[in-house]
């Protein structure tokens, strides 16, 4: 989610800009897997969805998912484990109400009912809100320059670094970068060669001569026909580190790895700073409300199939102004991505898987 702020009242609110149905997507809790210190160097590998297990009971969630979310108070499903670490599906739902009419196994599949509130698209350590020196790292607060419209201006996260034809170019989500799509309140849109700043405009009072310029948008329109909330923007030269090193992450592996349930991963991002998670849900299918501006009127509603949930346990994973942000195994040094982050709830997270974002930007990472 992007993440707005009041110019007329000077105080920072939360842009509900997104509501989102989601089918794979766990918003669950476990244990001690939000909690914001203690990495582990061990992935646990054997649960993507490459797994026999998970295969088989893909096909069950999917023929049932479209009859359980004609529910408006069941908002998604996915792959998960249950409380007896056994392979299940996971149905995410609002009211209690739904809960009550919840099946508790679908073809002989156990099911494990969720509770969560609406989930929303993620806009919006101190470091990671302040102006760098450059070249800058990443996992930083920045955003399109005119990201201002209706009172409001907003932000998000400059994620990642990746390589697409020979050209560096910032990672992050269309909602950041370019989901300005109608004249309405600012009487622009974004559009190719814009300049990309650091820190967003949320964190220089609204006024983008307080930050600086470190990018120009590559305008892909992602949304609304793809299946990803992506977009990129070149670097410009001296302005961002060219080994793509990342906040109290540091620099990653060039190579990606698939998500599975139970990997504990990691962000860096604009609101919370360095935060980790567990992996909770795989195939997940959501569905997104977008606004069509800062603080602007509703756009359209677009659905996603094969994404990755993550427990968000008091919104400690993933916060307004943290969408954006690239989702990486949580070991010590060079890290994988796993996903790109851009939507969540107090309960869970959700991000593209990165293999999708670089296929449709025929890109890789920046790593070593």
């Amino acid at each position: 989610m992007k993440r707005p702020f009041a110019r007329s009242r000077g105080v920072l609110m939360l842009l509900i800009g997104a509501a989102i149905l989601v089918s794979l997507f766990i918003w669950g809790c476990s244990g001690s897997g939000d909690s914001p210190i203690g990495p582990t160097d061990q992935d646990v590998s054997g649960l993507s969805l490459a797994n026999p297990k998970i295969q088989a009971i893909i096909p069950v969630q999917e023929r049932h998912t479209k009859d359980l979310m004609a529910n408006p108070d069941v908002i998604g499903t996915a792959v998960t484990l249950n409380d007896k670490d056994e392979p299940a599906i996971m149905l995410l739902v609002t009211t209690e109400a739904a809960g009550k009419l919840a099946p508790m196994e679908l073809e002989g599949v156990p099911v494990q009912l969720v509770y969560t509130d609406k989930i929303v698209a993620m806009d919006g350590g101190a470091i990671h809100k302040t102006i760098q020196t450059p070249p800058i790292q990443l996992g930083t607060s920045g955003g399109w320059r005119t990201d201002l419209a209706n009172g409001f201006c907003c932000g998000g996260t400059l994620g990642s670094l990746i390589n697409v034809g020979g050209q560096q170019r910032i990672l992050s989500n269309y909602h950041v970068f370019e989901a300005d799509i109608v004249n309405g309140g600012n009487g622009i849109t974004a559009q190719t060669g814009d300049f990309i700043i650091q820190p967003g405009l949320i964190d220089v009072g609204c006024n983008a001569n307080n930050a600086q310029n470190v990018a120009t948008l590559v305008k892909t329109s992602s949304l609304p026909g793809s299946n990803v909330d992506a977009s990129s923007a070149t670097v410009i030269s001296g302005m961002v580190r060219t080994d793509g090193a990342i906040l109290d992450v540091g620099t990653l592996t060039s190579a990606t790895i698939a998500a599975s349930l139970n990997q504990a991963v990691k962000k860096s991002g604009r609101t919370s700073g360095l935060t980790r998670a567990k992996v909770n849900g795989l195939n997940a299918t959501v569905s997104v409300a977008y606004d069509n501006e800062c603080a602007g009127g509703a756009a359209f509603t677009k659905t996603y199939t094969g994404q990755i949930l993550t427990t968000n346990r008091g919104s400690r994973f993933l916060r307004g102004g943290d969408s954006g942000s690239l989702m990486v195994q949580d070991v010590t040094t060079n890290p994988r991505a796993v996903g790109l982050l851009f939507a969540g709830s107090s309960s869970i997270a959700v991000a593209n898987p990165i293999g999708q974002v670089l296929t449709f930007f025929g890109a890789s990472m920046v790593g070593l």
